[in-house]
């Protein structure tokens, strides 16, 4: 039961993909059932393979409860190596293999099979994606011969991932940078050789160079929807303004509006532009320098800045999705303010959500939608988490790319 309320409840980025998880002897396998869980959460399938050491750090009944599967701590006459990477059509989809000590590293780096996550990287080897994730004290990482035979494995294909240097140990990556990995290995290329931009955050307006205004915007919607984009092959470029997020993808960090619009602008030869930026509305017109004394009453007028996708839509041939937040309006009254907007930016979808209403837009991991197109057609996307809630509007977007409409 514990599966089905855990599976695809992320992402559906792994639905279908069967992933043998080999676990080896270093303190990392704690994390293993963390990882294993992580994992199913975008719809894998899991398989854990232990060496006779891993068992030594974590037991096979803690895999066997956080993948719902039989774990393989030895071949027997079921010749599980074979079920799991033969080369037949059931086999799993990606062998990872994390932790990875230095002694299992040296092993399939020379070939040698002696326990089962090494004979089933044997018997994978070549034929399906192998990501290796090395866990082990810094000294024993840095030892020239690891070294070599993580470039000599790099050399016929195989993936590592390079490890947190902290406390003289190079220790295991974060868990959600390791699923990251597993995702842009499997996941659907649909957007390769796109060029993407996408905004997102608030910017921040000056009153004196101590006191800004802002608003609540955490960039979130805009960096999963940016992180999207790349892991289905697209060249995303984020502008992000200043929020306590980050994203992997590449990301050019701005503050204001001006810094906003150039990094904008300068970006015009794209296919796909995403605008999900919460981008000041207005300026102070009257920014002060150094800090207005606070022993008397003072007043800033706010001037209001043009839309930047208004500008963009001018001069860009892009495909351009903009975001329309209102507060506690009615659905009727989002959609038409949402639909006015796209009508007078010229521009092809708009993405529009009440930031009045509980667990959504702003600070929140959550989100509700309504997609409106050129025509009006409502496309209504209920609440969950932003990170499938993007993964639905890039497949809106594609649907949008392909019709006849867009093409001609």
């Amino acid at each position: 039961m514990h599966r089905k309320s855990i599976k695809g409840s992320k992402s559906s980025k792994l639905a279908g993909k069967g992933i043998v998880l080999g676990i080896t002897g270093s303190i990392a396998a704690v994390e293993s059932v963390k990882l294993s869980r992580e994992l199913m959460r975008h719809g894998a399938e899991v398989y854990a393979v232990m060496s006779g050491d891993a068992k030594k750090i974590i037991h096979p009944y803690a895999l066997e409860f956080g993948t719902g599967n039989p774990v393989v701590d030895e071949i027997t006459g079921k010749i599980e190596h074979v079920s799991y990477a033969g080369e037949h059509d059931k086999r799993c989809d990606l062998i990872l293999i994390a932790p990875a000590t230095a002694n299992t590293i040296s092993k399939i780096a020379s070939g040698i099979d002696d326990t089962p996550v090494t004979t089933v990287v044997s018997t994978g080897f070549g034929k399906i994606p192998i990501i290796i994730v090395p866990a082990m004290h810094s000294s024993m990482y840095r030892n020239p011969i690891i070294l070599e035979n993580i470039e000599k494995l790099k050399k016929y294909g195989v993936e590592f991932l390079t490890p947190k240097f902290e406390e003289n140990k190079a220790k295991l990556p974060e868990i959600d940078d390791i699923v990251t990995a597993v995702i842009k290995r499997l996941y659907v290329k649909d957007f390769l050789g796109k060029k993407v931009l996408v905004t997102a955050g608030p910017t921040i307006e000056k009153i004196d160079d101590v006191r800004f205004i802002t608003n609540k915007s955490s960039g979130l919607m805009g960096i999963k929807i940016a992180e999207e984009f790349d892991m289905r092959g697209a060249e995303v470029n984020l502008v992000l303004g200043p929020t306590q997020l980050s994203s992997y993808v590449k990301t050019h960090h701005v503050e204001t509006y001006e810094e906003m619009f150039n990094a904008v602008m300068s970006n015009k030869e794209v296919d796909i532009a995403i605008f999900a930026a919460a981008t000041s509305d207005f300026h102070v017109d009257n920014c002060s320098s150094g800090k207005i004394s606070s022993n008397q009453p003072f007043g800033i007028t706010l001037t209001p800045n043009k839309k930047i996708i208004e500008e963009f839509s001018k001069e860009s041939k892009s495909f351009i999705v903009g975001f329309k937040a209102e507060y506690s309006v009615s659905e009727d009254q989002l959609i038409k303010k949402a639909y006015d907007r796209l009508q007078n930016s010229n521009i092809d979808l708009i993405v529009a959500n009440d930031v009045g209403r509980e667990m959504r837009g702003f600070e929140s991991k959550t989100n509700e939608v309504f997609i409106i197109d050129k025509t009006k057609k409502v496309s209504h996307l209920t609440l969950e988490e932003k990170e499938k809630l993007a993964e639905k509007i890039v497949n809106i977007i594609k649907k949008y790319l392909n019709s006849k409409e867009f093409i001609c």
